[in-house]
């Protein structure tokens, strides 16, 4: 017998993306799964600890290469999800030989204490193409990680421990950066976390707790509550969040003026999160260029090639005054070939202008979604900026109800049509494709979409 608590545990699960314990997920597994992928699916089954969102897995896959990834039965989808780590693409050949080339010459790893080429030549092109005076770099494995070396350094610069961070927020794994994100998943059940992390709610002018319909009211309640924190919470070290949501919302830019303008008032640090928005995804090398520069800017995912996993942060000269202390201490610090993938990652951006290319194709999209809108009742609002889209999906465009079910077996129609994608708070649809996407690709997958929209609605359930 499932219980209120169930379901409500269901809704928080499905925030940072789709659950593995539906109904509808066993049908997917019952027509998709046979053969060797039901032989490998069962042993991942048996052999990793069970979690929400990863084991037991969607699906087997053997390939992961530019835009597609393909399964055991040599099925193709267009990956609009890629975990973030495919801006150039997956498998990219020219990140690939730069990892080749660096195996060859017989450095594939540099203990601590030393440094090595690759790694000086990545922090010094952060430094050329980070926003502002962003200068100084610190490279550490993952993106967690990378948030919690931010916050420390927060903490150090400041002499304050506290943070404001933001409800539905995912910024990683780990007590540190759990306790930052706003998404009971990760710090359910965990007993006490980080003491004095607060959050408030992220300007979301589609969806907001009070109804306000004018942006200017949504901006203003945010900046209340925020300063509210700030002028009854002192020691506040950092205000931290990513530009633009992973739904995405999108601030206004007058918005994340007055939270810096907070910042200096109160003495903290404001530390932008773009492990998923950086290197292009929304229409500029990096997402704070819409806004303004930050304190602290973390990266992570596509930093790594697609390869790799590499994660790092970049800040002012003025912040170096830590030498005092060991915030990234981490073993692969420095590490030549994760630098390599990189610089080989970055350089292929910049040649081929994917930024560019992803506002162009974003908007384009943008276009045919909100032509799709206007004849589909599920579809309550679509957002984006480059190729960082969301849809939200409805019951009832005035009630806004989300329509959870219906987004899932529409996931699973594309799935079977070579379209694949990720779900947040179980009705947005996500579409975060490699910034490689052709516009004939984008047509195709989007056409995959229409037709599945279209069929839900008509009735034609999983």
């Amino acid at each position: 017998m499932q219980t209120g608590g169930d379901n409500k545990s269901k809704r928080m699960e499905r925030e940072q993306g789709d659950i593995n314990t539906t109904a509808n997920r066993k049908k997917y597994w019952e027509r998709n799964l046979s053969g060797r992928a039901r032989e490998i699916f069962e042993q991942d089954n048996k052999y990793f600890l069970h979690q929400s969102l990863s084991t037991p897995v969607l699906n087997v896959l053997s390939k992961a290469q530019g835009i597609h990834i393909e399964d055991l039965d040599g099925n193709r989808y267009i990956d609009m999800h890629g975990n973030g780590v495919h801006n150039a693409g997956f498998d990219n050949p020219e990140v690939i030989e730069a990892i080749k080339k660096q195996l060859n010459e017989g450095q594939a790893f540099c203990p601590r204490r030393y440094t090595n080429i690759p790694s000086v030549r990545l922090a010094k092109k952060l430094a050329e193409i980070a926003p502002g005076d962003l200068c100084r770099s610190l490279f550490c494995p993952g993106g967690s990680e990378a948030i919690e070396m931010a916050i420390m350094l927060a903490r150090l610069v400041t002499g304050n421990y506290k943070t404001i961070s933001f409800w539905d927020s995912y910024h990683g794994t780990g007590f540190g950066a759990a306790s930052i994100s706003g998404e009971e998943l990760f710090h359910g059940g965990l007993g006490p976390m980080v003491p004095g992390s607060f959050h408030v709610e992220f300007p979301n002018y589609y969806r907001n707790p009070w109804g306000f319909t004018n942006p200017e009211d949504v901006d203003a309640e945010c900046i209340r509550q925020m300063e509210l924190i700030l002028q009854r919470e002192p020691e506040m070290a950092a205000v931290i969040g990513e530009p633009i949501s992973a739904k995405p919302a999108i601030p206004s830019k007058g918005y994340w003026e007055k939270v810096k303008k907070l910042c200096e008032q109160y003495g903290s640090l404001l530390i932008f999160d773009e492990i998923i928005e950086g290197f292009g995804r929304t229409g500029k090398m990096f997402a704070s260029e819409h806004y303004l520069v930050p304190d602290i800017l973390v990266l992570g995912k596509s930093l790594g090639g697609g390869v790799l996993p590499f994660a790092g942060m970049v800040t002012k000269d003025r912040y170096n005054t830590c030498r005092h202390r060991s915030i990234g201490h981490y073993t692969h610090e420095k590490n030549p070939l994760c630098a390599a993938s990189a610089l080989a990652e970055i350089a292929y951006i910049e040649k081929n202008k994917l930024y560019e290319h992803a506002a162009r194709i974003g908007e384009y999209t943008l276009e045919r979604l909100n032509e799709m809108k206007q004849r589909y009742r599920l579809i309550g609002e679509v957002k984006g900026l480059g190729l960082h889209l969301g849809i939200d999906l409805v019951k009832d465009q005035k009630t806004k109800a989300r329509a959870v079910n219906e987004a899932e077996i529409i996931m699973y129609k594309c799935m079977e049509r070579g379209l694949a994608f990720k779900t947040i708070e179980g009705n947005v649809i996500t579409l975060r494709p490699a910034l490689t996407i052709a516009k004939k690709e984008m047509d195709r997958a989007i056409d995959i979409l229409d037709d599945a929209i279209g069929e839900v609605e008509a009735g034609k359930i999983y």
